[in-house]
């Protein structure tokens, strides 16, 4: 079965993180689920942005939900700690997606050393998901990784993290989105042997008219012809909707869009995921990797 904007059940009472919110597909995901009554947190790293994009979506809102800003910076630990110290001071949280990322960027590097694209996309919301899972379990939470068809022919380079042996951003984007999706695999995995009642699912946009390609050059008239041609913004957030609020939906399923090659689609459903995605001791050596990296232990043991 398909999903499509219309299935996204009401959503008073529950509360939901959405990082990267104050933009593109980001912004609608916060913007749908405001709609529809939640609590959101739009957990960006620029707080005018933020702002903005709370204005926008609060003159629009037909529900009784309410928008929030949380400063979170993913290229910084001391951030993502402070950030989700706040966090969990609320009520309950229901849902955390996990959406912001940089794709393609000159070289630079952040958490640990690592590559700038692995340490924010990858990282940063690791670190912060782990932070957060005790208060996601007392409600049954979902978190969302946002992926990529990216990860398709996407490997992880342990060797070479850092980019020190050679920087290939397209090769190091799809990294990142490999690892996102490898880390929703096995942190599902891992939560169903703990007991826990929260579930770890992931989603792609598909391509999407996003700020993403930013980096890219022409980006902002690539980015037209897409919402034109393929998804808009708005319907990249299909899929991460449908993860984070279809009641059919199960811990471990990846969605994305129904289209040509999963590229666009007005309608969401269960995606393909390569041979390495689905790879457990890839996925292991990644998660023992991050929790290294990061020095945050999500204290899961393996499935």
């Amino acid at each position: 079965m398909s999903f499509t904007f219309g299935d996204i059940p009401i959503q008073q009472g529950r509360t939901a993180i959405v990082t990267g919110a104050n933009t593109g597909i980001g912004f609608e995901i916060a913007r749908a689920l405001a709609a529809k009554g939640a609590r959101v947190l739009l957990a960006c790293r620029d707080g005018d942005k933020a702002a903005d994009a709370i204005a926008r979506i609060d003159g629009g809102r037909e529900q009784g939900g309410e928008t929030e800003y949380l400063h979170l910076d993913l290229a910084n630990l001391a951030s993502v700690r402070e950030a989700a110290e706040k966090a969990a001071k609320e009520e309950r949280i229901d849902m955390l997606v996990n959406n912001a990322g940089v794709m393609m960027p000159p070289f630079s590097t952040a958490t640990a050393g690592c590559e700038l694209q692995f340490a924010v996309n990858h990282l940063g919301h690791f670190a912060f998901t782990s932070l957060l899972l005790d208060k996601l379990s007392e409600e049954g939470g979902r978190v969302v990784m946002q992926s990529s068809i990216a990860h398709r022919g996407a490997d992880i380079d342990f060797d070479n993290l850092d980019g020190s042996e050679g920087y290939d951003k397209t090769k190091f984007y799809g990294q990142s989105k490999l690892a996102n999706l490898l880390f929703a695999n096995e942190l599902d995995r891992r939560l169903r042997k703990s007991g826990s009642k929260a579930h770890a699912l992931a989603s792609h946009p598909g391509i999407a008219a996003s700020e993403l390609t930013r980096h890219i050059k022409g980006g902002k008239f690539f980015s037209s012809i897409v919402g034109t041609v393929l998804n808009t913004s708005e319907e990249g957030a299909l899929p991460a909707l449908q993860a984070a609020t279809d009641p059919a939906a199960e811990g471990g399923d990846y969605y994305g869009p129904y289209g040509f090659k999963e590229t666009g689609g007005k309608t969401s459903g269960r995606a393909v995921q390569s041979k390495r995605a689905q790879d457990e001791e890839l996925a292991a050596r990644l998660w023992d990797k991050s929790v290294e990296l990061t020095g945050i232990d999500p204290g899961l043991a393996p499935a």
